[in-house]
């Protein structure tokens, strides 16, 4: 029975532990695969003299699929939403945009602090409604 309680206790102490790793990891992910899609995209605009047109989510824009994983646009993101690029809408010139993320904003929040100023209200990475958008330009 005491062996029983000794495990009890370390696996309440452990799996607090285990998912803040868990969402430091998703974190850094989402955050690798964002630098590495703005990137393109503003690689796109320099050569191009202009920003890809807009598409779907989970589409990759017409002329961008040699620039970065399609996979990686395509399928869903560490945290649960399809990738979109906005191309003026939602009121920004070009954006890539998060809709109906699985996590909270809290974690949000968290990576906006690596990003930009960890508030969601202003920045570069921001939210409005359900959607989490970063800016590329205004």
């Amino acid at each position: 029975m005491v062996v029983v309680a000794v495990i009890g206790v370390l696996a309440a102490i452990a799996i607090p532990a285990v998912r803040k790793l868990q969402q430091k990891s998703r974190a850094a992910r989402f955050l690798s695969d964002l630098r590495t899609f703005a990137q393109a995209f503003e690689t796109y605009a320099l050569q191009n003299g202009r920003w890809p047109a807009d598409a779907n989510r989970g589409v990759v824009p017409t002329g961008m699929a040699a620039d970065f994983s399609v996979a990686a646009w395509t399928a869903r993101s560490t945290l649960g939403n399809y990738w979109d690029w906005d191309y003026g809408v939602n009121g920004v010139t070009a954006a890539i945009s998060m809709p109906d993320v699985t996590v909270t904003d809290a974690e949000m929040v968290e990576i906006d602090r690596q990003i930009d100023n960890g508030n969601l209200n202003t920045g570069n990475f921001y939210k409005t409604g359900t959607r989490f958008i970063y800016l590329l330009a205004r």
